[in-house]
């Protein structure tokens, strides 16, 4: 990843991302077991208490065997087709069994029983971890909205529509990663006339931590964070801050084995 140094405001992010106790230590945002030896440089971390930097550890570990088990139709680590994920399940039979029985299959197809509470804790730490980082601003509230869908099962308009670069209406912390990393874009217009009018616009591109395992969008509209991931190009996500903090919160989790 490009190194991109932070100068907002040091006095937005003080303490423990995650629950605002003192920070003693460093967490990578995203965590290493979702991402390939050798893991790139420059990875993002953020301030973390103990107990949260090691809170989320099982869970995560969950959500990358779910990921690769999905994927591979089997959580046989002979067809597994991460390394560390093999791993995992070679040295725990109790996650493998969990997963074997969550397994459902419906007209010949493979589905998966989801943890959904597990899933959201990791995708909810993630998404705080990368507005801290790019964003200079703590979430440690409840989302207004989060939720997750394999791509595979989201239409093309869906993807399209997920998948495009943000265009900035209004700009978020100056001085922020996000703020440094925008591009600016110029189309240039042709009426019947001939003439030619140029419209410029300012974008905000996915961030790629790692080809094909790893990829987010921090997005800092003013009145909303929004926070879009991708993991192992095949979990999509989407957390969603309103400035008034709504209460609602829609969750989905239609993970299938491929």
């Amino acid at each position: 990843m490009e190194q991109v140094q932070n100068y907002a405001d040091d006095r937005l992010i003080n303490g423990c991302i995650y629950c605002g106790d003192p920070a003693d230590t460093r967490d990578h945002v995203p965590s290493r077991i979702l991402l390939d030896a050798p893991f790139p440089e420059n990875l993002p971390v953020v301030g973390a208490c103990w107990p949260c930097n090691n809170g989320f550890s099982q869970d995560e570990e969950y959500l990358a065997c779910l990921i690769e088990v999905a994927v591979a139709g089997s959580t046989d680590p002979d067809r597994i087709r991460r390394l560390a994920v093999a791993k995992i399940l070679r040295r725990s039979p109790a996650l493998r069994a969990k997963l074997d029985a969550a397994q459902i299959s419906k007209e010949g197809r493979i589905y998966l029983n989801v943890e959904s509470e597990r899933v959201k804790n990791v995708l909810l730490k993630l998404a705080r971890g990368h507005a801290a980082f790019e964003l200079s601003q703590l979430c440690r509230e409840e989302p207004s909205s989060l939720w997750w869908c394999a791509l595979a099962l989201m239409s093309e308009g869906q993807l399209d529509s997920f998948n495009a670069s943000h265009v900035v209406e209004m700009l978020g912390e100056i001085g922020s990663r996000q703020s440094q990393r925008l591009l600016v874009t110029q189309f240039v217009f042709q009426s019947e006339d001939s003439e030619q009018s140029a419209l410029g616009l300012l974008i905000n591109d996915w961030i790629d931590v790692q080809d094909s395992r790893y990829r987010y969008l921090a997005i800092d509209d003013g009145d909303q964070i929004r926070i879009k991931i991708v993991i192992a190009e095949y979990l999509a996500c989407e957390v969603v801050w309103n400035r008034e903090y709504e209460e609602t919160e829609h969750i989905g989790n239609p993970t299938k084995a491929a």
